[in-house]
């Protein structure tokens, strides 16, 4: 029985696999992961943005290895844990954030949980606004605050959530006018959404700064600015949700937040951080970190292992100016793939190294079909890409944040050929 077999009989049949025939990675390097099918490929999402400086960094892995040959590799938040520490000084200063605090997890889904938490107990209140179109996480309060229905398997949910525009650009209502105006109707309609949807003591606003699991949409500059001027008003918190935009990938900021020129009452964070460790975690004022009248800790959230692994990303970031890198790299992603004068390619969108590639038919409509088969196309061409939207239909390129320029332009070349190609089979030749 093959592994395939193997994964499906002892494995949920939800688990979702990518390709026909779906790849086992045996070693990695770089940007390149190698598979049990003998090919290596140029890796374009990182596993999902989580590899963030790329695979096999010495000075990441010595790291780790000089953690492990303390034989401390756990300990849990019972005790002292000096890198665990180290990483929240760091951490809380890169933030921006007054007076922050930092509290570690597992993941992003756990650091958005506990956000959520902190912010429903903060403010005695268990109603929270999110964007449509958004993802947040597994979870059952995640669930709740998703508004990606084939990414929420429950209605059931802790929290009262409302929806609210801003997220989903290209196929929103909002999508012809201009910034300024798209900033202004996404405003009033929130303010709509709490003055007839809600009893106004809201708890928080949860958003991506940019949608991931949505196809890396992006919205007009300065949006959670005008957001938060009307919450704040209120004195309802503003939560940004970094899992995918943090370390520098938009090659603009070091948060993706920061395009708004607003600080926010807490941010959430994971994936790149670890470089394929597990960490998440929660930055956010003291005085709402500091809510919680519970006893509570993490077992598992800011162990020894994956802090000292994440010091050694964030030193590796600095020290290689890798957000820099995102942006000239990007753009010359962004460049390439917009000159592409393909029908089938509808919106070419993103920041750094964050970039959605829209796939419709013939009058517009998404076309998941497009994107599956560019997907395997594209991985015949030995390139790997993700793939992500409302509708399936938007291509997903993150590459680790350490991608050169030669390996830029053998991405857009493998790329450019695999949508050709599906642009052939819509309309022969």
């Amino acid at each position: 029985m093959g592994l395939l077999d193997r994964h499906r009989a002892v494995l949920p049949s939800w688990l979702a696999l990518y390709y026909d025939e779906p790849l086992e990675f045996v070693s990695a390097s770089g940007r390149r992961v190698t598979a049990s099918d003998g090919r290596t490929y140029l890796d374009l999402f990182a596993g999902i943005l989580t590899n963030g400086v790329g695979y096999d960094i010495p000075e990441i892995s010595d790291a780790i290895r000089a953690q492990l040959d303390t034989g401390v590799l756990h300990s849990s938040t019972l005790y002292l844990i000096r890198k665990q520490v180290e990483l929240a000084e760091r951490i809380a200063s890169l933030s921006g954030i007054p007076d922050a605090k930092v509290f570690f997890t597992c993941s992003g889904t756990e650091a958005n949980e506990a956000a959520l938490l902190l912010a429903t107990e903060y403010r005695r209140s268990s109603q929270v606004l999110a964007l449509r179109n958004s993802y947040h996480g597994r979870a059952f309060a995640t669930m709740g605050i998703t508004g990606n229905r084939s990414w929420s398997a429950s209605a059931l949910s802790p929290v009262q959530v409302h929806y609210v525009h801003g997220g989903y650009r290209y196929r929103g209502p909002f999508r012809n006018l201009s910034d300024a105006d798209y900033v202004q109707a996404c405003v009033e309609d929130l303010v709509d959404v709490l003055d007839t949807g809600t009893s106004g003591d809201v708890a928080c606003l949860i958003a991506e700064p940019i949608q991931g699991v949505g196809g890396f949409n992006v919205p007009p500059d300065g949006l959670f600015a005008a957001f938060q001027k009307e919450l704040s008003s209120r004195g309802i918190l503003l939560i940004s949700d970094e899992v995918q935009t943090g370390w520098g990938r938009t090659g603009e900021h070091f948060w993706g937040i920061q395009a708004h020129g607003v600080t926010p009452d807490a941010m959430t964070f994971a994936k790149g951080l670890g470089n394929g460790l597990t960490i998440g975690g929660v930055v956010a004022r003291a005085e709402l970190m500091d809510c919680l009248q519970a006893n509570s800790i993490s077992t598992f959230g800011g162990n020894p292992v994956s802090t000292s692994g994440a010091l050694a990303t964030l030193q590796y970031l600095s020290d290689h100016d890798l957000q820099a890198n995102c942006a000239a790299r990007g753009a010359e992603l962004l460049d390439g793939l917009r000159a592409l004068d393909l029908p089938v390619v509808g919106d070419v969108r993103g920041k750094g190294l964050m970039i959605g590639v829209e796939l419709v038919g013939p009058g517009g409509e998404p076309d998941a079909a497009a994107a599956a088969r560019a997907l395997e196309l594209a991985r015949e061409n030995g390139v790997l890409v993700g793939k992500g939207g409302l509708y399936g239909n938007v291509l997903r390129l993150a590459p680790p944040m350490t991608l050169t320029a030669d390996e830029a332009a053998e991405g857009l070349v493998a790329l450019r050929a695999a949508l050709q190609a599906v642009q052939d089979e819509v309309v022969p030749g």
